[in-house]
């Protein structure tokens, strides 16, 4: 396709180019396996845009749609396997998904239930900034279970600077302390006659 959109038949490599120079523009395959490949003269910058900008809005379009991903822990996991653990749970959270996080305890490992619970509040106490469980972890059989929403983004509050003169906006206490020295500095400036104006020579004469 030309500038325009419009077809121009199949041409060779040599004269797409030759096209594409004589418009100031790009040329760039849009369909480098069909037979004969698909290109198009486009301003390069501009078309790229447009690609990334329509990437990003269908990968915030499937985003939508939230999954609940799964983490496993045990009561005798490794330090550096927990901490892994922890790390996938915040690359969830942060996609917008939810996470079930499960530790299962072998037979013997039901008599000390706390221990799993500690390692499933570590990563709980990790991404607290982003997630938030919806209850407290539950023993059911030898699983226990919880499941953390991520949390909204925050919105920033806006930040206004001091209100200009004349918008009706009340003095700041700061403004109010400044004027109140400068008129004070002012009173107490001794008072310097200048020079006579023209009218004021006259009515002294």
């Amino acid at each position: 396709m030309d500038a325009e959109g419009q077809q121009s038949g199949v041409l060779t490599t040599r004269e797409a180019l030759n096209q594409a120079r004589e418009a100031g523009l790009d040329l760039v395959l849009v369909a480098p396996h069909a037979q004969p490949p698909v290109a198009r003269i486009v301003d390069w910058g501009k078309y790229k845009y447009e690609k990334d900008k329509r990437e990003k809005e269908s990968k915030k379009a499937s985003k939508g749609k939230q999954e609940v991903k799964g983490v496993k822990v045990s009561p005798n996991i490794a330090e550096h396997d927990l901490a892994t653990q922890t790390r996938k749970t915040r690359s969830f959270l942060l996609d917008g998904d939810k996470v079930r996080i499960v530790c299962r305890f072998r037979q013997r490992e039901l008599a000390h239930p706390n221990v799993g619970r500690d390692k499933i509040q570590s990563i709980i106490n990790a991404v607290e900034d982003i997630g938030k469980p919806d209850k407290e972890p539950t023993l059911s059989g030898r699983e226990m279970v919880v499941v953390i929403n991520p949390k909204p983004p925050a919105k920033a509050k806006e930040s206004k600077g001091p209100a200009e003169p004349g918008e009706g906006a009340e003095p700041t206490v700061m403004q109010e302390k400044l004027e109140q020295a400068i008129g004070a500095a002012e009173a107490e400036k001794p008072v310097v006659p200048g020079p006579a104006t023209e009218s004021e020579a006259e009515a002294e004469v």
